[in-house]
C-alpha cells in the first residue's frame, strides 16, 4: 500500500483575521492536492507577525511531507513573508538575480519602471527554487519543502498549477457519501460511533442539513482501500436503513 502523504497550509495574513478578507485558497489547495494523493493535514491563518509566521512554517515544514503558504510577498512593508521563511532556516535572503530578471523583463513588457519597492518581490532565500507567476510576473519560490505562493487567488491558482508536476502523492483519498432526508443525527450518534471504532482505517463523519421543507443527515466515510469503503459503505447503508431510510449514494 502506498504511503499517506501529508501537507500543511499556511494562510498569512492580517486581511483574513480581520474578516475583510474571505480565504477561498484553502479550499482550491486542498482539491488540487487530492487526486495527486495529498491529504492537507492542518491549516492555520496567521496574521502579518514575524514571530507566528517563523514558528509556524518550522512547525508545519517537521510535522508534514508538504507546506503551502499564501500572501505576504508582495511590494509592501507589511509583506514579510519571505524573511521570515528564510529565517525559519537560517538561510540567508537577498534581491536575486534571477527573480531581478524575472521582474525586468515582466514589466519592460508594460513599459512600467522595476521600482524600489517591486524589487522587494526579488527577495529571494538562497538555495530556493523559484515558482513561475504568469499572472502578475512576481515569483514565489520553494525551500526545502515549503512552498510560497500569493494570496490573490488567482495568482496563487497559477503558481500552484505549476508546481504540481513536481509533487509526489501518495494514496489518493477516495469517499463515499449517503444522504438521507429524515435521517437525525442524534439517532444514529451510537451506531456511527460504534462502525468507526470497527473500522479505524477509516475516516467517518455525518453533516447535518437543515432546509425550509427538508432536513437529514449526510454520512461520510473517507479512505483509499477501495474495498474497505466497499464494506463502510454497505455499513452505512444499513444503518440508514435501520432509522427507516433509503440514503442516495455518491462516491468520489
Amino acid at each position: 500500500m502506498e504511503k499517506t502523504v501529508t501537507a500543511g497550509v499556511l494562510l498569512i495574513g492580517d486581511e483574513i483575521l480581520s474578516g475583510r478578507t474571505q480565504d477561498t485558497n484553502l479550499q482550491t489547495i486542498a482539491k488540487f492536492l487530492a487526486p495527486i494523493g495529498i491529504s492537507v493535514a492542518q491549516a492555520r491563518i496567521i496574521a502579518d507577525e514575524e514571530g507566528t509566521i517563523i514558528d509556524a512554517v518550522r512547525t508545519l515544514s517537521e510535522a508534514y511531507d508538504y507546506v503551502f503558504t499564501t500572501g505576504g510577498i508582495g511590494p509592501t512593508h507589511d509583506d514579510i513573508t519571505a524573511e521570515c521563511v528564510a529565517k525559519a532556516f537560517n538561510t540567508p535572503i537577498s534581491i536575486r538575480d534571477d527573480a531581478r530578471k524575472v521582474l525586468e523583463d515582466w514589466y519592460a513588457q508594460t513599459d512600467r519602471e522595476v521600482t524600489e519597492a517591486r524589487l522587494r518581490m526579488a527577495r529571494i532565500p538562497d538555495g530556493a527554487t523559484l515558482i513561475d507567476n504568469p499572472v502578475s510576473g512576481a515569483p514565489g519560490f520553494i525551500i526545502q519543502n515549503v512552498h510560497v505562493m500569493a494570496g490573490v487567488p488567482r495568482i496563487m491558482n497559477a503558481m500552484l498549477h505549476n508546481i504540481g508536476p513536481t509533487l509526489k502523492g501518495g494514496s489518493v483519498v477516495q469517499s463515499r457519501t449517503l444522504r438521507a432526508a429524515g435521517l437525525k443525527e442524534g439517532d444514529i450518534a451510537q451506531p456511527l460511533g460504534e462502525l468507526a471504532e470497527k473500522m479505524p482505517d477509516l475516516s467517518f463523519g455525518s453533516y447535518p442539513w437543515y432546509l425550509e421543507d427538508n432536513v437529514g443527515v449526510a454520512l461520510v466515510v473517507r479512505g483509499s482501500d477501495s474495498d474497505r469503503l466497499a464494506e463502510a459503505e454497505t455499513a452505512l447503508i444499513e444503518l440508514a436503513q435501520n432509522q427507516g431510510m433509503i440514503p442516495e449514494i455518491t462516491r468520489n
